[in-house]
């Protein structure tokens, strides 16, 4: 069983910044790529960031250049520092682990998401 524990979202003005965590827990083996979706009211779920284990790095265009997407391999973890943030990237975020091998079944791979975490950015 995998588990994605997220962390770091809230309200901020526009402007202003937030760092996002999300922590990868259970017996796991490997992960391919992990990152961060967003979802805001009305809309489709779409990619904000990701990043493979091999430091590999994808930005949706409305954020380069403000985001900034990491990862810690030995923890699992993965990060995004968001600077100069819009009323337009209120959302919520979502962390997603892509093709996750635990030590119990190396032959399959899953995709996992986190529970989401709720970024508002006020004008």
């Amino acid at each position: 069983q995998v588990q994605l524990v997220e962390s770091g979202g809230g309200l901020v003005q526009a402007g202003g910044s937030l760092r996002l965590s999300c922590a990868a827990a259970g017996s796991i083996f490997s992960i391919n790529a992990m990152g961060w979706y967003r979802q805001a009211p009305g809309k489709q779920r779409e990619l904000v960031a990701a990043i493979t284990s091999r430091g590999s790095i994808n930005y949706a265009d409305s954020v380069k250049g403000r985001f900034t997407i990491s990862r810690d391999n030995a923890k699992n973890t993965v990060y995004l520092q968001m600077n100069s943030l819009k009323p337009e990237d209120t959302a919520v975020y979502y962390c997603n682990a892509d093709r996750v091998k635990t030590l119990e079944a190396l032959g399959v791979s899953y995709d996992y998401w986190g529970q989401g975490t709720q970024v508002t950015v006020s004008s």
